[in-house]
């Protein structure tokens, strides 16, 4: 039993992240993974994994999080600054005295501690996604839009990870392949989580943007998002 109360088996324990130090190897993973996707983050943000009441503070205060379920399990927190520049009338007689420009910084991303590696890489793949909308300026989304192409990051991640321990699985010792069987069926579980999602901003978000992604490619539906804000149909 966890410290909040949360119960985990034997074979969830065995793969379960209990602190930030820990997260580092899947935090990387999955950098690497958006930047295989030519999306590299391009700012260094710092990922705590905390207690449940420290998720449930800061979801009041922050509205890009993974909390449509019963608990909070992820958070994105950011802030946007205005920054005030002046022109040179010098240099150019149509310049304005002064321009505003908004300058958007992630803070942090927080993941609940004492989850499978497959749900934590999940979730930190989803919050990951709010991050790398932020840094590149995409601020007006709806809610289904955003949440949307963040499960389906999401999701990708979780096909990435499963067809990897497929490929471990046939060339494993048996032992180890005893546990990838598992956690193979742990991603797919996750998986289907997503797919089956019957929320309209999670789920038919998923979904809409699934099925962008399929028929227009990742960087054609972001490209699309960026311009119109709605996913290309």
């Amino acid at each position: 039993m966890l410290d909040d109360g949360r119960k985990l088996c034997m074979e969830c324990l065995d793969s379960a992240i209990m602190d930030s130090n820990e997260c580092q190897p899947l935090y990387i993973d999955i950098q690497e993974f958006y930047e295989g996707l030519n999306m590299r983050v391009e700012q260094k943000v710092p990922l705590l994994l905390v207690e449940r009441q420290a998720l449930n503070e800061a979801m009041d205060v922050e509205k890009y999080g993974h909390h449509h379920v019963p608990e909070t399990r992820g958070l994105c927190l950011s802030e946007e600054q205005t920054v005030s520049t002046s022109g040179n009338p010098a240099i150019d007689m149509r310049a304005e005295p002064y321009r505003l420009t908004r300058h958007c910084e992630v803070t942090a991303i927080l993941i609940l501690y004492g989850l499978p590696r497959l749900l934590t890489g999940s979730i930190l793949a989803h919050e990951m996604m709010h991050a790398w909308l932020r840094l590149r300026g995409y601020r007006t989304l709806s809610q289904d839009v955003e949440e949307g192409i963040c499960q389906v990051m999401a999701h990708m991640w979780l096909e990435s990870q499963i067809e990897s321990l497929s490929c471990r699985n046939n060339s494993g010792s048996n032992s180890s392949s005893n546990y990838g069987g598992y956690e193979r069926k742990l991603g797919d579980f996750f998986k289907h989580q997503i797919e089956s999602d019957t929320s309209p901003v999670y789920g038919n978000g998923y979904r809409a943007g699934k099925m962008a992604v399929l028929k227009y490619g990742l960087q054609g539906t972001l490209e699309h998002i960026g311009m119109t804000g709605t996913f290309p149909y």
